[in-house]
């Protein structure tokens, strides 16, 4: 039954990076609370992966945009567009990400900043495209997926690490600054979810056994386990929740 901690019925979210991994499920469940669901990713086989997976009755309210979210001119002005197309946006949910793995003193300045320029910079465009709406209608909610790795520094990832704590900072400050208008921002970081993400380490096995040894829940996380939270934080009932960051962890990290 749809109600106030699931039902998105009639809301519009920008959805960036939303087409594989943790995000194709929450996607679906949206879509199947009666939302609109507009996808931000440029990867041409998870996005068919998406669509084939949609439902026929929930498909018409799935907007897929193939877009280059580095290009953060062009990204402005694709979302002024789509803006005007589907009447603004109530949910922005930040979760594209790169993740380059190698020494810090290996990274150029260059790759450090694509590295943030398409985790947190289009976040930020994402924001600004979504506000005017936002406080038009004095409700939104922004959602910024950040990392179980900001809480404790991560080997060869600097600039990922970085990025994640970016979203953390914009999330509070975004909180502080739009909670008169209604509207709340939080982080949400996942823990190690077996994704594309986990193909960088070198032996799988190895790393899986790691990750149980330090949760206190002896199971891998599940994208349900991720959608379930980015639920409540796009619904009506996470009202009263702004500026915090959720750690969906297996209980990792405990703060």
């Amino acid at each position: 039954m749809k109600d106030r901690f699931a039902s998105l019925e009639g809301k519009t979210i920008l959805y960036t990076g939303a087409a594989g991994g943790l995000g194709q499920p929450t996607v679906i469940e949206m879509l199947g609370q009666g939302a609109r669901v507009v996808v931000l990713d440029n990867d041409a086989t998870k996005i068919a992966a998406l669509q084939a997976a949609v439902g026929n009755g929930d498909a018409e309210r799935l907007v897929i945009e193939k877009c280059d979210l580095s290009d953060l001119d062009g990204l402005a002005r694709r979302l002024d567009g789509l803006a005007d197309r589907v009447g603004g946006f109530d949910v922005v949910i930040n979760n594209a990400a790169i993740y380059p793995a190698k020494p810090f003193e290996d990274f150029t300045i260059a790759e450090i900043q694509m590295v943030q320029r398409v985790n947190v910079d289009s976040g930020i465009v994402c924001v600004q495209a979504a506000l005017p709406h936002m406080k038009r209608k004095g409700w939104g909610r922004i959602i910024n997926i950040s990392s179980i790795t900001f809480s404790g520094g991560w080997e060869n990832l600097t600039p990922y690490v970085q990025s994640k704590g970016a979203l953390i900072a914009l999330a509070r400050s975004w909180a502080r600054e739009f909670g008169k208008y209604g509207i709340t921002a939080n982080a949400v970081s996942p823990g190690a979810f077996p994704t594309d993400a986990e193909k960088i380490h070198a032996d799988p096995e190895g790393y899986a056994r790691f990750v149980l040894d330090h949760q206190a829940i002896k199971r891998r996380g599940t994208p349900q386990d991720m959608a379930g939270v980015l639920m409540f934080l796009a619904s009506e009932a996470s009202g009263f929740v702004t500026g915090q960051t959720i750690n969906v962890d297996g209980g990792w990290v405990m703060t």
